[in-house]
């Protein structure tokens, strides 16, 4: 579960996007300047900071060159209705992952902290993501579950992958068919829904506990679940 930090000194968007956020699973703490941002930061641990740029006490750029002064690597993203190309390349050359102007659309912002996570999270040395017994190989392109090899199709294998690169966190079939599948494939085709069940048949069905799971009205989501939630 990532741990976000977001400094916001406009009420109504620091609202929103708290709302918007904790809805979607993150814990958020929030901050309205940014001296107690920077407080916040320094104290942490976070996972992110999503950072405005224009702050009383001081401004985005300042608190993110302090982190990076303190060398804290903490991801950093920041939202700002500043959107010239110099700015964005000022919050760049500070150390931040990503720069989304104002005003954005929510979803492209869960999208972009998911990209960030995926980057932040992966496991470079390793080559593996692991969740419960099942291990996925990036440099094999191996899959197993207990010690078992599971043999995917490369779209299985593509599809488990970013399941797991957002584990706990519900994907649409939106999300999946950018993702895995790319633009211009219909989302509304049952495809994704065939090969959910695919993994499903190959993963899960004769291992406990289970980890793939539906979420109604979303889509699904990779997780280890207690017995009362599953």
């Amino acid at each position: 579960m990532l741990r976000i930090l977001y400094v916001e000194d406009d009420p109504t968007a620091r609202e929103y996007i708290h709302k918007g956020l904790a809805e979607r699973g993150y814990t958020v703490d929030v901050a309205s300047d940014g001296t107690e941002g920077l407080e916040k930061a320094l104290r942490g641990p976070f996972d992110l900071l999503i950072l405005d740029v224009m702050l009383p006490g001081s401004s985005g750029f300042d608190l993110l060159r302090e982190v990076r002064e303190r060398e804290i690597d903490t991801p950093a993203l920041f939202l700002s209705a500043r959107g010239e190309v110099a700015d964005r390349i000022e919050g760049l050359n500070l150390g931040a992952d990503d720069y989304l102007v104002k005003p954005f659309a929510f979803a492209e912002l869960v999208a972009r902290i998911q990209a960030v996570a995926r980057r932040s999270l992966a496991e470079p040395d390793s080559g593996q993501l692991t969740i419960a017994d099942l291990v996925l190989d990036l440099r094999r392109h191996a899959v197993e579950r207990s010690g078992h090899a599971i043999e995917l199709t490369p779209k299985e294998f593509s599809l488990l992958e970013y399941l797991m690169r957002n584990e706990s966190h519900a994907v649409s079939r939106g999300m999946i068919t950018e993702k895995v599948w790319g633009y211009g494939f219909d989302s509304y085709s049952n495809l994704i829904d065939v090969h959910i069940n695919h993994l499903r048949k190959k993963l899960d069905q004769d291992f406990e506990p289970k980890l793939i799971h539906t979420v109604k009205g979303v889509g699904y989501v990779l997780e280890v679940r207690g017995a009362s939630e599953a």
